[in-house]
């Protein structure tokens, strides 16, 4: 498979869905509740239809796993891995960070990824082996060494449960180790921060697979370390993640695992 054409497609796919929800930003929004603070709105919708409507027309063989409509052909070769409206709570609200996610994977192994980081409009991509881009210029990781110098950035589930309250002790904890803690609320944009450099680490619970699909790629182009907080190998399917510039990885592993 041509893995230029396929992020093409992908880039191609995601632009016209942010086209659906930019333009939807000035417009008041009606939230449905699909828990207490997990929001799906129409224009979560309305970008998934976009984007499965290409994926279908373009590879009609590959299977889609997409947060609003599930999983279709999920014993395909290759794998379109769809967050149509990353960050939803934030749109709803209008704070400036949520996106549009798609990954492709190969057997379970990320190949091509791209985020569009809105209302921003950054285009980040990936192809496996030639590196990480925003808006066609080359991204790396960080270089900071050490983690009192870092800046790091973290996410909340909806869920407030036990890996909720294991998180705040985290949160605390780091907090009074390195320069700050943000939380921006869309995985997305956070991996790609981490792969721009513009912070240093970044951990979450109780992720879905479409939320890392195509950063954790778009980190691994740029240099950066992968796993779940004890070091272990990471999947898209684990609940845990922790991502780093790679310098950071052991120090942030060695806080976690206390």
């Amino acid at each position: 498979m041509d893995l230029h054409h396929t992020l093409d497609v992908a880039v191609k796919a995601a632009q016209k869905a942010t086209d659906v929800i930019l333009t939807a930003l000035n417009i008041p929004r009606i939230a449905d509740y699909k828990g207490k603070t997990d929001l799906v709105t129409k224009t979560d919708k309305e970008s998934e239809q976009l984007i499965c409507g290409i994926m279908h027309e373009e590879f009609p063989d590959h299977g889609i796993l997409a947060e609003e409509s599930g999983s279709s052909l999920p014993d395909a070769e290759y794998q379109w891995i769809i967050d149509p409206l990353d960050g939803t709570t934030n749109f709803v609200h209008n704070y400036p960070s949520f996106a549009v996610s798609i990954g492709v994977h190969q057997n379970n192994e990320p190949i091509a990824g791209c985020v569009i980081e809105l209302p921003a409009n950054h285009v980040y991509t990936a192809i496996k082996g030639e590196g990480a881009f925003c808006d066609d210029n080359n991204i790396s990781v960080s270089t900071i060494k050490e983690l009192e110098k870092s800046l790091l950035v973290t996410g909340f589930g909806y869920q407030h449960g036990e890996s909720w309250e294991r998180n705040m002790v985290l949160f605390k904890r780091f907090t009074d180790i390195c320069q700050g803690v943000r939380r921006l609320g869309a995985a997305a944009v956070d991996l790609c921060h981490i792969a721009s450099g513009k912070v240093d680490g970044f951990w979450e619970f109780d992720l879905h697979p479409w939320d890392s699909a195509a950063g954790i790629l778009i980190v691994s182009e740029a240099g950066g370390k992968i796993s779940k907080m004890d070091g272990s190998e990471y999947s898209i399917y684990d609940k845990e993640i922790l991502v780093s510039n790679g310098l950071l990885h052991d120090q942030m592993i060695k806080e976690m695992i206390q």
